[in-house]
C-alpha cells in the first residue's frame, strides 16, 4: 500500500479488502456522527493524496481522460486498465560535453577550422606556422618525437629520419646518416630493427620504440602509407612512408614525426569552440571538440535520480513533438549546486537544488530528424501495472476504522441501501492522478461519488 496514501489511524483498521459493516450505522443520530468523522478524515486524505501526485507532477485534480469534470459531488466509474508511473524531466539535445584537444605544436596559428566543422583521420584539426596539425585516431596523446635515432656509438644519440651523428673536434654535430647505415637498418628490420652504421663512420641506427610508434603506423597504414611492418619499432622503412605522407601534406619529407604534427582522438571529431585567433600565440587548449553523434544532457537533481541508471531506456520528446527513443549511457559522479543556490550558512553552493549531468545517446540518429540542439522533455516510465481497476486518487475516503474507501453513488451498487455504506479498497500504485483499487466489494463499471 503506498505511504502516500496514508491518513490518520484513529480505529484499528479492518482487514485489507474488509468492507465496512452497513450494521455500525445503527441509528440516524451515529450515521450523521460517522459521517462527519470520516469527512474529517476524507479532507485529510484526498489533500495528502493530490499534494503526493502533484509534486510527482501526476495531476492528481486533472480531470478524466473523457472530458468529464472531477469535482466534489461528482461521480465517477471505477475503471479497468494500466497505470504507469512516469518521470519528467528538461534535457537539452547537442553533441555532448566539450574536450579540450591536446596538441604540443607551438608557434602562430595561421588557420582555425569553423565551429561544427567534421574532422576526420588524416585531415587538419588546425596550422600552426602554416603547418598542418593532424587528427588521428588513438588514445595515447603524441608526447614525443618519432623517427630514426642515429647515434656515435658513444651512447650520444641524436633524432632524425635524414639526420645522424658524426663527430668532428670533440663534439657531435648533425650530418646525413651513411648510405650504408640506412641500408643495414632497412635488412635489420626483421629482427628487431637495429643495425651497425660502417665501420669507418660509426654511426648506429636506433629506432624509436614504444605503444605510440604502433598507435601511429596503424593510422599511416590506415591512410595508405605501407611498405613496412605495422609494430613498436619506428624502422628506416617507416620512415620511407612517412616521408610519403609529408610530401602529400606539403611538409618537407624529412621523415621524422615531431610532437606538434600530430593530435589525437578516438574518432572523427567535432569542431565545439577554438579558444584561440588567427595570428596569435598557440595555447595547450586552443581547440575543443564533442562528439559526431547527437545526444541530451539533464542535469537531473541529486535527490531525483531513481530513473538515471546506464542501460534505462527513455522517451525524448523533440520541439517538433516528435519522440525518439533513447539510452541513459552515463551519470555524473559528481554534484553541481543549483545556480544561485546557497548553503544554510548564506554562502553560495548550497546542497540544496544539487544536480548531476545525465548523459542519453541514441542509436537512431536520423529519429532526430535535422536539428543539432534545443530543449527536448526526457520521459522514463518506472513501475507499471496493467489489468487493473482504477479510481480518480480524489474518490478516496479515508475511514474512521483506518485505511481507505470508495462512496457508492447508489444502493444497488453495494446491495445496501446507498445511507452512507463505504466499500473499503486495498490501493495499488498511484500514477497520473489515479489510484489502483481492489478488494471484493468492488467490480468494473461501478459508480462512486466524489466527497464533498
Amino acid at each position: 500500500m503506498d505511504g502516500s496514501l496514508m491518513g490518520e489511524m484513529r480505529i484499528e483498521r479492518p482487514a485489507d479488502g474488509e468492507a465496512v459493516p452497513a450494521g455500525r450505522r445503527a441509528s440516524r443520530g451515529k450515521v450523521r456522527g460517522r459521517r462527519w468523522r470520516v469527512s474529517v478524515g476524507a479532507a485529510v486524505v484526498v489533500t495528502a493524496a493530490v499534494t503526493g501526485a502533484g509534486a510527482l507532477g501526476l495531476g492528481g485534480g486533472e480531470p478524466e481522460p473523457g472530458g468529464g469534470e472531477v469535482r466534489p459531488g461528482a461521480t465517477v466509474k471505477v475503471t479497468r486498465g494500466a497505470l504507469a508511473e512516469e518521470t519528467a524531466v528538461k534535457g537539452e539535445l547537442g553533441h555532448g560535453p566539450e574536450v579540450p584537444l591536446s596538441v604540443n605544436a607551438s608557434g602562430t596559428v595561421t588557420w582555425l577550422p569553423d565551429r561544427g566543422t567534421t574532422v576526420k583521420q588524416g585531415q587538419a584539426v588546425l596550422r600552426v606556422d602554416d603547418r598542418p596539425v593532424v587528427l588521428l585516431y588513438g588514445a595515447l596523446p603524441m608526447y614525443r618525437d618519432l623517427g630514426v635515432t642515429v647515434s656515435d656509438g658513444s651512447g650520444q644519440e641524436g633524432a632524425g629520419g635524414d639526420g645522424g651523428v658524426q663527430r668532428g673536434s670533440g663534439a657531435e654535430r648533425s650530418a646525413p646518416a651513411s648510405s650504408g647505415a640506412v641500408g643495414e637498418a632497412r635488412d635489420a628490420e626483421g629482427s628487431g630493427g637495429t643495425a651497425a652504421g660502417s665501420e669507418s663512420s660509426g654511426v648506429v641506427s636506433v629506432p624509436v620504440r614504444g605503444a605510440d610508434v604502433r598507435q601511429f603506423e596503424t593510422n599511416l597504414a590506415a591512410l595508405g602509407y605501407t611498405g613496412f611492418t605495422v609494430d613498436d619499432t619506428f624502422s628506416a622503412l617507416t620512415a620511407q612512408a612517412v616521408k610519403r605522407w609529408q610530401k602529400a601534406l606539403g611538409m618537407p619529407p624529412t621523415g621524422t614525426v615531431k610532437a606538434g604534427d600530430v593530435a589525437y582522438a578516438a574518432g572523427p571529431v567535432r569542431i565545439a569552440r577554438t579558444d584561440v585567433r588567427v595570428g596569435a600565440e598557440m595555447s595547450a587548449e586552443a581547440v575543443s571538440y564533442s562528439s559526431m553523434s547527437r545526444m541530451v544532457t539533464v542535469e537531473a537533481t541529486a535527490a531525483d535520480m531513481a530513473w538515471a541508471h546506464p542501460g534505462n531506456a527513455v522517451t525524448v520528446e523533440l520541439p517538433s513533438g516528435t519522440t525518439v527513443v533513447g539510452k541513459v549511457s552515463s551519470v555524473g559522479t559528481d554534484a553541481s549546486p543549483a545556480e544561485g543556490a546557497s548553503g544554510s550558512d548564506g554562502r553560495e553552493g548550497g546542497a540544496e537544488g544539487a544536480t548531476v549531468p545525465v548523459v542519453i545517446t541514441f542509436a537512431d540518429q536520423k529519429g532526430l530528424g535535422r536539428l543539432e540542439s534545443g530543449p527536448v522533455t526526457v520521459r522514463y516510465v518506472g513501475r507499471e501495472r496493467k489489468d487493473v481497476l482504477t479510481v480518480p486518487v480524489v474518490a478516496l475516503v479515508a475511514l474512521a476504522e483506518g485505511g481507505y474507501g470508495l462512496e457508492p453513488a447508489d444502493a444497488k451498487s453495494t446491495g445496501g441501501d446507498g445511507a452512507g455504506g463505504y466499500v473499503a479498497v486495498t490501493t495499488g500504485l498511484v500514477a497520473d492522478g489515479k489510484a489502483e483499487v481492489s478488494g471484493p466489494g468492488l467490480r468494473e463499471g461501478m459508480t462512486v461519488r466524489i466527497p464533498k
